[in-house]
């Protein structure tokens, strides 16, 4: 595998001897450059088996798990964790050899006890340390409850610990009454994705869009490298996010090396959904003439060769100082730009909702309704404009609405699920 780097500017000129914004988009995808086959993954369940789990919520999710353990390669690790207010391995970290045996053990769990998310983190990032080696390594972190009888703090150490490590955590809400707050905290942290089972049928297709996600990786532990020109400064707050395939905040993975360098953690690199990324800075004023914005590279470890700390070609970036200022806007750089106002327009209506402000929060989703149809997000746009009307009308929103909107806002929508 190789990566495929792409950069550009919201404006390719800007107006001689004025300070000046500009928006860096950068685009990234995994392309095969020989045949041979994927990496091993190594992948660790976490299952909430909490009493609220009861009859068919952990019935379909043992069925999903099931269906995880009859995709997996003889080469591919596994192992599985459950978790209550306590947390055990089910099935160690080894290879799928023995598909019937893991499939008995899932089908074995009973329902009981509270819910400790942490401690599941904990064991599940244990268990996936042991077969991370030139392989894919996933967690999915699957409740369907609030923390109860762990720590919101730890589960977003354990996340951002797997990092470090090269391992991504994915968050799976199951039912109207997990946290959406703490689960895209994990997954955020994590580098992952995180997903919405609201009925107990969709287990099953959602644990399998989740496992198509993770076989699409081609290279892993990507970093982007930044090198800026004179006079170019990285925005001090919001100086980062990833808005496709969804949308991030990239702060907390940003190493500041010096004022004119910076690295951001990406994590994996997906062969047929590219990863575009929105990076805020900041000009001095230049004279007339073309000038150098940065220049980017990639750092990453393609785990099918073995191989770690590749570096991709440089992309340089100029920007052209005129006298005469005709602005040169970027197209799908604005689409990417609305798609962060998206996202953090429905942030400060949440804000605004948590104080009490319902008619700030509805004019704020609103405007985040009309980001999403200048984008052609109609399916967004129709869960946020709902979400809108509801709080102006002085309804109360359902927890699952709170968690439709959230993830309206982080995602370009497909069609709704059928329940």
């Amino acid at each position: 595998m190789i990566i495929q780097l792409q950069a550009s500017l919201s404006d390719a000129a800007l107006p001689a001897n004025q300070a000046s914004q500009r928006q860096i988009s950068v685009s990234l995808s995994a392309q095969a450059n020989q045949t041979g086959p994927n990496p091993p993954l190594n992948v660790c369940l976490i299952l909430d088996h909490s009493g609220s789990m009861a009859g068919q919520p952990l019935e379909t999710v043992k069925k999903a798990a099931q269906s995880i353990v009859d995709r997996m390669r003889p080469q591919d690790r596994l192992a599985i964790v459950i978790f209550d207010h306590t947390a055990k391995v089910l099935v160690p970290n080894q290879t799928v050899t023995n598909p019937a045996q893991m499939k008995a053990k899932i089908a074995s769990v009973t329902a009981a006890g509270g819910t400790a998310i942490d401690l599941g983190m904990k064991l599940g990032l244990e268990q996936l340390a042991e077969g991370k080696k030139d392989a894919i390594s996933q967690a999915f972190v699957l409740t369907d409850g609030e923390n109860e009888h762990g720590s919101n703090e730890k589960c977003l150490t354990y996340a951002q610990l797997a990092t470090s490590y090269n391992i991504t955590f994915n968050a799976l809400g199951f039912g109207e009454h997990w946290n959406q707050y703490t689960l895209e905290k994990i997954a955020d942290a994590g580098a992952g994705l995180l997903s919405y089972i609201e009925y107990p049928e969709q287990a099953i297709s959602v644990f399998q869009a989740l496992f198509n996600r993770i076989q699409s990786i081609g290279l892993t532990n990507a970093h982007l490298e930044i090198n800026l020109g004179p006079g170019v400064k990285l925005a001090d707050l919001k100086a980062a996010a990833q808005v496709a395939p969804e949308t991030i905040e990239l702060d907390q993975q940003i190493s500041r090396l010096s004022p004119s360098q910076a690295s951001i953690r990406i994590g994996d690199i997906l062969v047929a959904s590219p990863r575009t990324l929105l990076i805020n800075v900041y000009l001095d004023p230049l004279p007339s003439g073309t000038h150098p914005i940065a220049e980017l590279q990639v750092k990453y470890d393609d785990p099918a060769q073995g191989l770690t700390g590749l570096l991709s070609e440089k992309i340089p970036l100029m920007i052209k100082a005129e006298a005469t200022y005709q602005p040169q806007p970027d197209l799908e750089v604005q689409k990417s730009i609305l798609a962060l106002g998206k996202y953090r327009q429905t942030q400060m209506a949440e804000k605004k909702l948590a104080a009490g402000d319902k008619a700030g929060a509805a004019t704020l989703l609103q405007t985040a309704a009309k980001t999403a149809l200048q984008m052609g997000d109609q399916n967004g746009a129709t869960v946020l404009q709902r979400t809108a009307t509801q709080l102006q009308a002085g309804e109360e929103l359902s927890q699952s609405e709170r968690k439709k909107t959230l993830l309206a806002s982080k995602t370009v929508l497909g069609a709704p699920p059928t329940p």
